[in-house]
């Protein structure tokens, strides 16, 4: 393990952001690929914790196992990712030993979003309810669209006297979503249960 990897827990509160994808240059940098549009989070924090890469996409991996921490010396924007430089990372070697991890953050430190703004992980898990106060589900995941968002959410119904899982989607707009209360884990939307 390289001396600039530390070996560190993962924080209880840690959002994988991204992966890393390959070496870029002969310097030690890395392409990133973010998982979201929005790499504000990424940008305000020096200090990334690395996993290997899942199973499935390990096979030769060996530059650590665990998790590590590095520190970020350099990060722009580049192309449709991101480059980055961690310090003690300096040849392409080390760079491509890198590939596949998957970049962490804590929660805390993000950035605090802006009034009305969210971030997509303080949204999943959150219940959606309908100015009625009908149960619509909820939020499993999000999906992006292009101009908008989609919560997908997840509820139970009965069909034929059984019960089943089932998704229904609803646009993250101000049209349709009257509140989002984090404190009590709770979305307002002006939704009916037959769209």
């Amino acid at each position: 393990m390289s001396d600039a990897l530390v070996a560190s827990a993962l924080p209880a509160d840690a959002v994988e952001l991204g992966r890393i994808l390959d070496a870029w240059g002969i310097k030690g940098w890395v392409r990133i690929q973010p998982h979201s549009a929005d790499t504000e989070a990424l940008f305000a924090s020096t200090d990334w914790f690395l996993q290997p890469p899942e199973a499935r996409f390990a096979r030769g991996f060996s530059a650590f196992t665990g998790c590590v921490a590095v520190r970020v010396a350099e990060l722009k924007a580049h192309a449709d990712g991101l480059v980055a430089r961690f310090d003690g990372v300096a040849d392409r070697n080390t760079a491509e030993a890198l590939k596949g991890c998957r970049i962490s953050l804590p929660r805390s430190a993000f950035p605090e979003p802006t009034e009305g703004e969210y971030y997509w992980v303080d949204l999943i898990g959150l219940e959606v309810v309908n100015r009625e106060g009908v149960h619509l589900g909820v939020v499993r995941d999000l999906m992006n669209t292009g101009p908008t968002s989609v919560l997908v959410l997840e509820y139970t119904e009965t069909v034929d006297g059984a019960e089943r899982s089932a998704e229904r989607m609803i646009p993250f707009v101000d049209a349709y979503i009257d509140a989002v209360d984090k404190a009590q884990r709770r979305i307002t939307a002006d939704w009916q249960t037959d769209y």
